[in-house]
């Protein structure tokens, strides 16, 4: 028997792919890393996932929080929301499973790639497995934040813009924060460094798998996640 979180999932995938806006976003974020993909192939004879493991965190700052926004500003908008709330189901559950489907439907973006992955070992040599793991656990890891993220800006507001918009200002700082340490006083760098995401995802996709950068991704997932609890919680006080 499905858990009461699995039965959500299962109902939010199926309301993702019996509209447009999955098949749309799904697309574009193919044609785009597709484009990436083959660029250095093609221009410099280069085949790699090097580039692309580069370019799609900066993909997923507009992707995710595009899949996230309406997960439960959607619901207010519509007034599913207080049905949903009536049924003998908890916040937490909502909440995991809006952030499973969620995570579910970008994973399957990251599955898609692997046909650039079976295009490096048709035509590569010598290539790194080790390396093209860890840069796939990194992009997964990413997707979970980023997944937590816009899932928690969701039930901030009822406008799905607003959403994204809040969705993707949260990504942006910790995205940006490795690009403004040269600006930072000496005694807040490494403070700083290890908030960014870029950092811990460049120790991963080097193949180095450290606890640090685990638990860093683990946490910011465990803390968003609990921040959109309460959020919705929040509602039966009003």
């Amino acid at each position: 028997m499905l858990s009461k979180t699995a039965i959500l999932v299962k109902n939010e995938l199926r309301n993702y792919f019996h509209s447009a806006s999955a098949y749309v976003v799904l697309v574009v974020f193919l044609l785009i890393t597709g484009w990436f993909f083959a660029s250095p192939l093609f221009i410099v004879g280069q085949a790699e996932l090097r580039s692309l493991f580069g370019t799609i965190p900066w993909i997923f700052l507009l992707f995710i929080p595009a899949i996230t926004m309406g997960s439960i500003a959607k619901e207010k908008t519509a007034g599913t929301l207080e049905t949903l709330t009536t049924l003998p189901l908890k916040e937490s559950q909502i909440i995991m499973g809006k952030y499973w489907a969620a995570l579910l439907l970008t994973l399957v973006g990251v599955v898609f790639t692997l046909v650039h992955f079976v295009t490096i070992v048709m035509l590569g040599s010598n290539i790194d497995y080790g390396a093209i793991f860890c840069g796939y656990l990194g992009l997964i890891l990413i997707g979970a934040v980023y997944s937590s993220i816009g899932i928690f800006a969701s039930t901030l507001t009822n406008n799905q813009i607003v959403a994204f918009i809040v969705s993707f200002l949260f990504i942006f700082f910790f995205v940006i924060i490795e690009f403004i340490l040269i600006f930072l006083p000496g005694s807040l760098v490494e403070i700083f460094q290890y908030l960014s995401i870029g950092y811990h995802f460049s120790n991963i996709s080097r193949g180095v798998i450290d606890s640090r950068n685990i638990i860093y991704f683990l946490s910011l997932i465990v803390f968003f996640l609990r921040l959109a609890v309460i959020s919705m919680e929040t509602r039966k006080w009003k």
